[in-house]
């Protein structure tokens, strides 16, 4: 199996920590991580990047308006973004889905769950 790299955008370190225990479990598993929106597309821009785990709720740029600036962009159309959040409504679940996130989970997360839900997304 090929190496895949994953994009983590999330404000805790102790949440990224947390989401790259769960993708070290897939094989050949790379993980780039960001702190913001901003900085995720720094990172995004400079690495081949197989999937994207965005929070919503994150300084300089949150994750809504990133998913909205990744999915206006031709080369990134096709690019599987999951939102990790806090935020459990309803309508802030249909709002990302609307925005094009591929997946919506909200904290805290089982590792069972996030894996299953990448390993989908990337036909794993």
């Amino acid at each position: 199996m090929a190496a895949l790299t994953f994009l983590i955008i999330e404000d805790s370190p102790t949440m990224r920590q947390l989401i790259r225990f769960a993708l070290n479990r897939i094989p050949g598993a790379q993980v780039v991580e960001a702190s913001d929106g901003v900085d995720g597309l720094k990172k995004l821009s400079s690495n081949k990047i197989d999937l994207i785990l965005t929070d919503i709720n994150m300084p300089i740029m949150d994750g809504l308006k990133l998913v909205n600036l990744v999915r206006s962009n031709e080369a990134y159309k096709g690019l599987p973004i999951v939102i990790i959040t806090t935020e459990g409504a309803r309508e802030d679940k249909e709002r990302a889905m609307a925005l094009g996130a591929n997946a919506y989970i909200t904290k805290p997360i089982q590792s069972t769950t996030l894996l299953s839900i990448v390993k989908d997304l990337l036909k794993l």
